[in-house]
């Protein structure tokens, strides 16, 4: 686990990402993992039993058609309820602004919240996209995420840290 000047609490965190494509989202799951000391894994490759064992669950995936990829979506919809277990939500998408984002990651959101798991925070930056007519013309978002995405995914995770290990 990485230290910015202040000694870590250690928790036991998982990633769930289902990257896509240009693996945008797959890059932000990996700086969450260095900074969290967290495995990643694919939403195929857990368990409803393992996810007990962890203090900290992210849930990533790319936005398609305002709603994150099937895959994850589908993973929530096949969990157990919980008791009051720490989430959290992240996305790349090719278009971003604080409205979007909340709207984007409602149906997650909501699916995470009635399995009784607790939102501890949200992160999303934009993602390179080929989709559709896009990659007639190069894409959109070309290099995202940047240098700058993953500083903030980086800053993200810290707070994510500071949040729970000040909660458990």
């Amino acid at each position: 686990m990485e230290s910015i000047g202040t000694e870590l609490v250690p928790i036991k965190c998982l990633i769930v990402v289902y990257s896509y494509h240009h693996n945008n989202t797959a890059k932000i799951a990996q700086v969450f993992s260095e900074v969290l000391d967290a495995q990643i894994k694919t939403p195929d490759q857990v368990t409803q039993e393992e996810l007990q064992q962890y203090d900290l669950i992210g849930f990533g995936a790319g936005i398609d058609s305002g709603k994150h990829y099937k895959p994850i979506l589908d993973f929530v919809d096949r969990l157990s309820k919980v008791n009051n277990h720490k989430g959290f939500i992240f996305s790349t998408s090719a278009v971003q602004g604080a409205a979007k984002v909340k709207k984007d990651h409602s149906l997650l959101r909501d699916k995470l919240t009635s399995k009784g798991y607790i939102i501890v925070d949200e992160f999303s930056c934009k993602g390179f996209n080929t989709n559709l007519f896009l990659k007639y013309f190069g894409g959109m978002n070309k290099g995202r995420p940047n240098s700058e995405d993953l500083k903030h995914a980086k800053e993200f995770a810290f707070g994510l840290w500071q949040k729970v290990s000040n909660s458990t």
